[in-house]
Order: C-alpha cells, then sequence, then structure tokens
C-alpha cells in the first residue's frame, strides 16, 4: 500500500464502498475537527477502472473504498475555504492510501475492515487523551471545538479525572453503569474508598445509581433546579456533581426552611392578587388534577400548590372540586343564581385573625404543659406540614440478620407494648406502627385533631406509655442516642441477646475470634489455640458459651462491642458502636464544662416548675417539666 496525496477532484466514492449512497452522508460530526485539523486519517482508495471510455474516468483518477466521509466533510471545507479566496493548491489535496489493482473482493474487504473494525474510544480513554491536551495548554472548547463535541461532553469526561483510579478502571470495564460513576463524582476522596470498601465487602450492600446519590447525601437529595429561592442569597450549600449537569443542597432542612418561606410568600401574592383561597398540599399527600374541574378566580377558583417530598413545587391555579362545580352549575350557591358568594373578610384579614389566635393559643399552652404534651405525641404520630418524623426501617439485606432481629427478645417486648398501644388508640394491632397512623379518610388535619381529641381522654401513665412506643418506633439504629439512652437506663445486653447462628456466621477476622476465646475462656486458653483456623476458634467458643466438651459455662457473656458503653478487642477502630460512644463522651464533656445557670432547677425533676427570669414584660412565664 502506497502513501500520497491526491487532489479532491481526482477523487470519486466507489459502488465497492460499504457506506456508498447517491446522497452525500452526514457529516457535521466530523466537520468541526476536518475544519480545524483537516483530514488526518488518509482514506483508502484505488486506481479507477476505466475498461472503455467512459465519461468522468480519467486515467489519473481514484475510488474512495474506505473513508467516503472524510471525504465529503474535506469537499465542505474546501469550498468554503475558496469562497474565502483560498487556493486550490493549497486545499484539495488528501492523504490516500493506495492500493494495489486486484479482484472487487479486496477492495470490499479494505472497506468492511476500516468501517467494522472501528470502535469509539470509551470516555476513560477519552479522558486520558483530553487530558494530556489539558496538560498541553488546551482549553474546554478547543477541545470541543477540535472534536466536534459539546462543551459539556469534554467537562463531564475530564470530571473523571476526580475519581479514584480504580473507580476509573471499573467505569472503562463496564463494571460499574453510567449513573453510578455519575453519583461518584459528588463525593469526596474519602466517600470514594468508602464505597470502595463496600464493594470489596461480600457481606456489605454496595449502594448504586440512585441509592447511591441517597447514599452520599445522608438521605434526602433536593436538586437546586426545584427552588423557589434566591439559592445564592440564602447561603446554602451546593453540592455539584463534577459532570456538571446535577447539583444538591447539602442541608435538606436548610432548603425546606427556605422553600417554605418562599411558598409562604407565593400565597401571600396570590391572595393579594384576590384569589378566594391558597391550599397547601403537603408532601404526604397529592393533587390529583382529574379529581378537580377548572374554575377562574371570578368563579370562586382556588390556587393548589402540590409539594413535593423531591423539593418540586407545582401550583395550580384555578381549580374547584367535582362536587363544589356542581353546586354552581345548578346555581345552588346560596341562591345567588350560580353566582358566587364572597366571603366576608378578606384572605389578608383571615391572616390577621390566624396570626392572632396562633400566638394566644401557644401562650396559652406555657401553662397547659399536660395539653401541649399530648398535642405533641399526636403531631409525631399524624405528622403536619411542620413536622416529619420517620419510623427506623430496621433494613438488613442480609437474610440471617434480619431473621436474628425479629426473633430479638428486646424486639418481642417492644411489640407487644405496642400492640398494647394501638389497641389504646383504637388502631388496627397488625398496623407495623403507630407513627403515620390516623391520617387515611380523615385527611392529616381533621385526622391530628382527631387523635389529639383521643389522648385528652387518657390519663398522663397513658400518654407517657404511647410517648416511650412513638420514640423507640422513631429512634435511629445506630445512633449516639442509642448509646446515651442505654448509658443511662444502666441496659444489661445479657437481659436481651445470646450469641446465635448469624453473630458467628458474621465473624470473619481470625484475630478478633482468638480475642474473644479469651474473653469466654481464658487468655492461656486462647494462646494455645492461637495457630487453629477460625472455624475451630469459633467452636471453643460456642462450647464455653453452652457449656459442652468439657468446658466451664461462661453466663451472660456479651461482646464489648455491644455492651454500655462498649470497648474494642483492637487499636483498629472501625466499630461503630464505640464511635457513636465517643459522640456521647465528648457531648457529656461540654454538658459537664458549661456553667450552671442559677436558680434553674433540674428539669429531670419529676413535678419541678421551671421560672423564667423575669424581662419587665407583663407577669412571668413558666413551664412545667
Amino acid at each position: 500500500m502506497k502513501l500520497d496525496f491526491i487532489p479532491l477532484d481526482k477523487l470519486s466514492v466507489s459502488k465497492a464502498n460499504m457506506r456508498f449512497s447517491k446522497s452525500a452522508p452526514d457529516v457535521s460530526d466530523i466537520l468541526p475537527t476536518v475544519r480545524k485539523r483537516g483530514v488526518i486519517q488518509p482514506i483508502i482508495v484505488r486506481p479507477q477502472s476505466c475498461p472503455e471510455p467512459v465519461e468522468g474516468c480519467a486515467p489519473d483518477a481514484f475510488e474512495i473504498l474506505a473513508g467516503s466521509r472524510r471525504y465529503h466533510a474535506a469537499m465542505i471545507v474546501a469550498a468554503e475555504k475558496r469562497a474565502m479566496g483560498e487556493a486550490d493548491s493549497e486545499i484539495a489535496l488528501l492523504p490516500c492510501a493506495i492500493l494495489e489493482e486486484g479482484d472487487a473482493a479486496d477492495a470490499v474487504e479494505a472497506s468492511m475492515i476500516e468501517n467494522m473494525a472501528r470502535r469509539d474510544a470509551d470516555e476513560v480513554t477519552q479522558w486520558e487523551s483530553f487530558t494530556r491536551l489539558v496538560k498541553e495548554g488546551r482549553k474546554t472548547d478547543d477541545i470541543a471545538a477540535t472534536f466536534g463535541l459539546p462543551e459539556l461532553t469534554v467537562r463531564r469526561v475530564l470530571a473523571l479525572g476526580n475519581l479514584l483510579p480504580r473507580i476509573r478502571r471499573l467505569y472503562a470495564a463496564d463494571e460499574i453503569d453510567r449513573a453510578t460513576v455519575r453519583h461518584l463524582t459528588l463525593a469526596s476522596k474519602s466517600q470514594q474508598k468508602a464505597w470502595l470498601a463496600l464493594l470489596d465487602d461480600e457481606d456489605a450492600h454496595t449502594p448504586v445509581g440512585h441509592q447511591l446519590k441517597a447514599w452520599l447525601m445522608g438521605g434526602q437529595s433536593i436538586g437546586t433546579h426545584h427552588a423557589l429561592f434566591d439559592i445564592e442569597a440564602s447561603g446554602l450549600a451546593v453540592i455539584a456533581d463534577l459532570f456538571g449537569e446535577h447539583a444538591y443542597f447539602a442541608d435538606a432542612d436548610g432548603f425546606w426552611k427556605a422553600q417554605d418561606a418562599a411558598i409562604h410568600d407565593r400565597r401571600e401574592a396570590y391572595l393579594d392578587e384576590g384569589w378566594n383561597e391558597v391550599v397547601i398540599v403537603p408532601p404526604a399527600e397529592h393533587f390529583s388534577t382529574w379529581e378537580y374541574v377548572k374554575a377562574s378566580k371570578r368563579h370562586g377558583g382556588r390556587i393548589y400548590v402540590d409539594v413535593r417530598g423531591t423539593g418540586e413545587v407545582i401550583f395550580h391555579e384555578g381549580y374547584l372540586t367535582h362536587k363544589e362545580a356542581e353546586r354552581f352549575e345548578k346555581g345552588q350557591c346560596a341562591g345567588t343564581g350560580g353566582k358566587v358568594v364572597l366571603p366576608e373578610i378578606t384572605s389578608t384579614m383571615a391572616t390577621y385573625l390566624d396570626l392572632h389566635r396562633h400566638a394566644a393559643v401557644r401562650a396559652a399552652l406555657t401553662s397547659a404543659p399536660t395539653v401541649a404534651l399530648r398535642l405533641m405525641v399526636a403531631h409525631v404520630i399524624v405528622g403536619s406540614p411542620l413536622w416529619r418524623v420517620g419510623v427506623e426501617p430496621q433494613n438488613s439485606r442480609n437474610e440471617a440478620v434480619a431473621q436474628s432481629i425479629e426473633n430479638a427478645v428486646g424486639e418481642a417486648d417492644f411489640d407487644h407494648m405496642r400492640r398494647k398501644a394501638l389497641a389504646l388508640l383504637g388502631f388496627d394491632a397488625e398496623e407495623p406502627a403507630i407513627i403515620g397512623g390516623l391520617g387515611g379518610d380523615l385527611g392529616p388535619n381533621t385526622g391530628l385533631v382527631a387523635l389529639f381529641l383521643t389522648l385528652l381522654g387518657l390519663d398522663d401513665a397513658q400518654v407517657m406509655d404511647l410517648i416511650a412506643i412513638v420514640m423507640g418506633e422513631s429512634l435511629a439504629s445506630g445512633s449516639a442516642a442509642v448509646d446515651a439512652v442505654g448509658l443511662h437506663l444502666g441496659i444489661d445486653m445479657a437481659d436481651y441477646w445470646q450469641a446465635d447462628a448469624a453473630f458467628f456466621e458474621l465473624l470473619r477476622d481470625r484475630e478478633i475470634v482468638g480475642q474473644l476465646v479469651a474473653d469466654v475462656t481464658s487468655p492461656s486458653v486462647a494462646a494455645s489455640n492461637a495457630n487453629e483456623k477460625a472455624k475451630t476458634l469459633k467452636a471453643i467458643i460456642r462450647d464455653a458459651l453452652d457449656g459442652t466438651n468439657g468446658r466451664d459455662k461462661k453466663d451472660r457473656w456479651v461482646p464489648r462491642w455491644m455492651q454500655f458503653p462498649p470497648s474494642g478487642y483492637s487499636q483498629r477502630g472501625g466499630v461503630g458502636t464505640i464511635a457513636a460512644h465517643g459522640a456521647v463522651v465528648k457531648a457529656k464533656d461540654a454538658h459537664d464544662s458549661a456553667e450552671a445557670e442559677p436558680d434553674m432547677p433540674d428539669p429531670a425533676t419529676p413535678g419541678s416548675v421551671m421560672t423564667l427570669p423575669d424581662d419587665g414584660t407583663e407577669g412571668d412565664a413558666r413551664l412545667a417539666a
């Protein structure tokens, strides 16, 4: 094969070319590159065969076997440059690889090899190449123009450089998908390492795709595109993925505070415009347009503000319920012949009345703590636009762990008390949780009041029992609060736990298993069996706990990790219970070092009354604890 430069007017596309077509092909993707760099990869040609005089067939002409799109792109660029006055001699030559004359099969084979064997570079390979260009001084817009790519695509490829090398290799090998990689670009290096550790742990669940986003964001992830407020002015921290496609709020609670304020402002604006009512539809509910009828402001239509749990807010302007629309059509609106009756007060007056009633009620609650307590419990169970309380799911992807928890003594005791609490409230005994109940057909507002009225009929002891259940349902597993309560109540885990099959199955580290042997027998027994396999060491632990095979029975043994307070068996760390206890110790140190407020009784003392310092206002504010 000989290499040479051949003028464009001496070339034509051969019918042996597998991309041959009478119409010109689409070259928009390669045209920017050809404009900037010309045709770099030689096209494959052969001398044009002219067995007899044919119009357009010249002895020095060539036909293209592979490279038709590069040829047509070069033709476009040549025409553009001619229009700018450049000479043909400088623009009309193409690099060509010339095949020797042969049979048609050789030509077809050459065309197929180039067109079918070509494989687009994967993103990791592109990243390696683009990175070299950046190091040479190229900017992203230059790279995009050269390769005919959107600048966002180039930035997304370059973002892979912020990933750990191993994650890039996994992506290049198609072992993780693009959605997972995109979310990993949100992660810090330490988070990436933690994710890889989960990937390597065959017993752990590795979050991918949208689960990974939730894992990285610590729960709720809210996109910045849902904000109704000025993000920059809010001062809220934003995490943007390095592909430049998505950004999220780092503080979900901060987002909702700003979003709720923006919703309130929009509500007031609608009311000032003359809308009769603005209804806020909380995340726990959903506004379905098919359940309503469009109605203008003049015909009594309302604004429905559909607030989604994702942070999205949709404003539905001018709707009535079907029943209201039917009454209007039948002219039954207070005997006015179809005309809507205006309310007796303005929306601003309604707000005025609401705020004054609210101020009076919450001031009165400070002198009625038992009423406030029942109202709080109702809010925890039913929820409201200002209360979001979730139930600890107690999830585990490991079936043995899930079964162990289900059969635990503590779980059985709690379930027994929960059933009693469900019966006390009139709930179905088979309900999995008290929290979230009694909304149903009543709706959140009516359901909240209905439960509040039920609680007013219960004595203090019954209400306190309910509080223990709802607090237990919403106590986060693995949290420092679990350790703090366990320490305060002096819980002995031996009352609630015995080593089971799941526990032994999860013991994997031979060194640590050896430490457990010393814990349940003696250091000398552990030393004499130091070279045994983990399976043998586990058998020794079982024998010691059961008092079998000549071992002295070790009663009420609990591993150090599970105790209150917890401790470890080595200096290696990585134990969640110990980390949680560290947070408790830190909080206790801060509490103990704080200066005690003067004349302030211990709020934990039953029946004590806390009197707030007199600030000169009329009367003293008192809170009963």
